[in-house]
């Protein structure tokens, strides 16, 4: 359904009838398409402090294709980097270096800060670098015209790392992400032959492929080079062959509770899965007191347990290839809850705890990331059909005031996907405008 309110703040006179009443400004997003595949203009790259990394992220600045310079009137983004601040003192900096050039940011601009990890031995240093997380996340409610704000807190000796990072975050790709944390590795890229199709010659799976979220993914992925299998219930076949046909995927109606759902999967990729994304998922709604205890099993079942049966199985059996990527997909109702969910909360909380214990032990092992995208208010059929009020409150309780999209969920699923993406790793990444709830 179409959001006629971010339609009417972009006429003349519903911008001016809005800002009178005081509602809400939401900017008209700028996505990826191949007209526009980058940011257009350029990244300034600032310092607070006396950094020991400037020349090693400016190359990394510099990789992504951007034009990287010391100031400009109307900059892309903003990059500061703030890996040297460790005291209270040393915010003052962070203050000093962007204050004077956040207003000049372009509509839909990015701003990144780029941190470090808080030590656990120094306090000082912990507080300041803590400090930086509610510093972005503040600045991302209220810097508005559809810009973005991140933290990304990098390991000091290897800024190559968070080359895939860099890019995904200053590009139109992560037009719907904001406010969010992301930790980046030492752990080694793998290198990408072509960054306008970095899955070429992988291999996806992704489950509920047939339409809505699942189906973008599918088509994200098949769009940077993958072969897609996607799978969805045998009742969704005819949606799901649809979908396989259009990007010259391959449809595999299985249902993913069943008992040999791993093999099949197995049989449905002899040389291997290089990319496993599980966004399968249903609903039942009630409040707990009306909620029947089939409700809470079929959810459970589907949204958590069955993602843990495979993707077990599938490690054990070495279907997942080294250098691969499972990306699942929980909710920001796993982080803040919602009323009438708590099956569905549960499921998709417990998606994350999978996501933070597995993912260590996964790259350890087996040589494979684990990571989550957590949307938010997404414009979907489902969503479609809430009641106008509520569906109005979830579209502007975020701080681009608009609902998302699902090609958004599936731009950060394939920036998981990615084989530069090694060091990104056990990763929660909401795909919520920075909603409000459990922000």
């Amino acid at each position: 359904m179409a959001d006629r309110y971010l339609h009417l703040t972009g006429t003349a006179p519903g911008k001016f009838l809005t800002r009178k009443l005081g509602l809400p400004q939401p900017a008209r997003l700028r996505r990826w398409t191949l007209e526009t595949p980058a940011l257009t203009g350029p990244v300034v790259h600032l310092t607070a402090g006396a950094s020991a990394v400037t020349e090693e992220l400016a190359a990394a600045l510099t990789a992504t294709g951007l034009e990287v310079v010391a100031r400009a009137d109307r900059p892309a983004a903003l990059v500061l980097d703030a890996t040297a601040v460790d005291t209270a003192a040393g915010l003052g900096a962070v203050h000093a270096a962007l204050h004077p050039v956040v207003r000049s940011l372009a509509p839909g601009g990015r701003v990144v800060v780029i941190g470090v990890r808080p030590s656990p031995e120094d306090h000082h240093q912990a507080a300041a670098q803590q400090a930086l997380e509610g510093f972005t996340r503040s600045l991302g409610k209220e810097i508005g015209k559809g810009a973005t704000v991140q933290l990304v807190r990098i390991a000091p000796s290897a800024v190559a790392s968070a080359e895939s990072t860099l890019r995904f975050l200053l590009s139109p790709r992560s037009a719907y992400v904001s406010g969010q944390v992301i930790e980046v590795t030492d752990a080694a890229p793998d290198p990408v032959r072509d960054w306008a199709a970095p899955l070429t010659g992988r291999t996806a799976l992704v489950t509920g492929a047939a339409r809505g979220i699942g189906a973008a993914v599918a088509s994200v992925l098949a769009r940077d080079g993958a072969r897609v299998i996607c799978l969805d219930v045998p009742q969704a076949q005819e949606d799901l062959v649809r979908t396989a046909d259009r990007l010259g995927a391959t449809a595999l109606p299985l249902d993913i509770t069943a008992g040999d759902a791993a093999d099949r999967i197995a049989a449905a990729a002899p040389d291997g899965l290089d990319v496993l994304v599980h966004n399968a998922g249903i609903t039942r709604d009630r409040r707990l007191a009306n909620m029947a205890a089939d409700r809470w099993a079929q959810v459970i079942d589907v949204n958590l347990d069955s993602v843990l049966r495979t993707t077990d199985a599938l490690l054990k059996a070495g279907t997942v290839n080294r250098g691969g990527r499972i990306v699942a997909t929980a909710s920001i109702a796993g982080i803040a809850g919602n009323n009438g969910q708590t099956n569905y909360a549960a499921s998709k909380a417990g998606v994350i705890g999978l996501v933070r214990s597995l993912a260590p032990r996964a790259a350890a092992d087996h040589g494979v990331t684990v990571n989550a995208v957590a949307p938010g208010f997404i414009e979907t059929k489902m969503t479609a059909a809430v009641p106008l009020f509520i569906r109005e409150a979830g579209r502007r309780m975020n701080s681009l005031s608009q609902g998302g999209l699902p090609v958004d969920v599936a731009e950060t699923t394939a920036w998981f996907a990615q084989p530069a993406s090694a060091a990104v790793n056990g990763q929660i990444v909401r795909v919520c405008g920075q909603s409000l709830l459990g922000a």
